[in-house]
């Protein structure tokens, strides 16, 4: 069912620390070649930073734990590749399909693959109307349920973020900050909301994902890591974008998985391309700190 690649299967040998990535950011997430040469970027990030980058994709009917770059290109390319959660992960894999892997799906393939940290952009959460549309991201569940520690800039701008972090409090994910007592809200550093949590070290989230681990305390940890200042898109510049872009899905009746696709898209059209420019940011940032805290974890077990 897993298949890992070389320079994975190697890591694990030696117990070299691992950092999962997800893949809908290159089949869902941005146009080709912008693609490829970020999920490039992101794993040539993660190696400079001391660990080993497992990027996570189904192809032909098995959970591929780290690819080739003859696999990123092909999967960069790739028409009409399903985009993968917890619902149908296992429906793919036994029809022998070919899919991108969401935060849940990663989550679960790290898992089950024994990697302990994922870097992604941003997570799923509660989307915006959610009170009539019920449009819940799965993550939010996978986060409480499987125990991998997540590193992103927040949730996805365009949710409702005070609704997703009620939801997270809930279902009793701990939500971390880093360097900074608000909570990130992905293209910008400040959502404007306080962090329940806040630690600002990789050893410090490393020995937090190990005490729940001793404690037999399901699910994972969210580390909310800020964009780079000099990076970033203030929140005020974007609620008017991020509202517009929100109509314009309405109007043309865009709902379920292709309302966040369809909105990182229009935002992109917007902002004339500053919103991919500041997610490849985000990106390559949560990166970093992911190796680290893989590191961390290799010290302290």
């Amino acid at each position: 069912m897993i298949t890992l690649s070389p320079e994975v299967q190697a890591a694990k040998g030696a117990k070299a620390p691992l950092v999962a990535l997800e893949s809908t950011i290159i089949t869902h997430g941005m146009p080709y070649p912008q693609n490829l040469e970020t999920a490039r970027r992101v794993e040539a990030e993660v190696r400079n930073a001391g660990a080993v980058p497992a990027t996570i994709a189904i192809l032909d009917g098995r959970i591929h734990v780290g690819l080739t770059d003859e696999q990123l290109e092909s999967l960069a390319q790739a028409k009409n590749v399903a985009k993968l959660s917890r619902a149908d992960l296992a429906a793919c894999l036994a029809s022998g399909g070919t899919g991108a892997t969401t935060v849940a799906a990663t989550m679960i393939a790290a898992n089950r693959a024994g990697i302990d940290v994922f870097a992604t952009g941003g997570i799923g959460g509660v989307h915006k109307g959610a009170e009539e549309s019920f449009d819940i991201s799965a993550d939010l569940q996978e986060l409480a349920q499987t125990p991998v520690t997540v590193v992103a800039a927040g949730a996805k701008a365009i949710l409702d973020l005070p609704k997703t972090l009620e939801v997270l409090e809930t279902l009793g994910v701990p939500v971390i900050a880093v360097g900074q007592d608000h909570l990130p809200a992905f293209w910008s550093r400040n959502s404007g909301m306080k962090a329940p949590l806040r630690i600002d070290t990789a050893e410090g989230i490393a020995r937090a994902h190990k005490m729940r681990r001793d404690l037999d305390i399901p699910g994972g940890q969210l580390v909310a890591n800020p964009i780079p200042g000099g990076d970033e898109i203030a929140a005020d510049t974007l609620a008017p974008i991020i509202a517009r872009a929100t109509q314009d899905a309405a109007k043309h009746g865009i709902t379920g998985k292709a309302v966040t696709p369809y909105l990182l898209q229009r935002i992109f059209e917007l902002t004339e391309g500053r919103s991919l420019q500041a997610n490849i940011a985000l990106v390559l940032n949560n990166a970093r700190l992911a190796a680290g805290i893989a590191q961390e974890l290799g010290r302290i077990a």
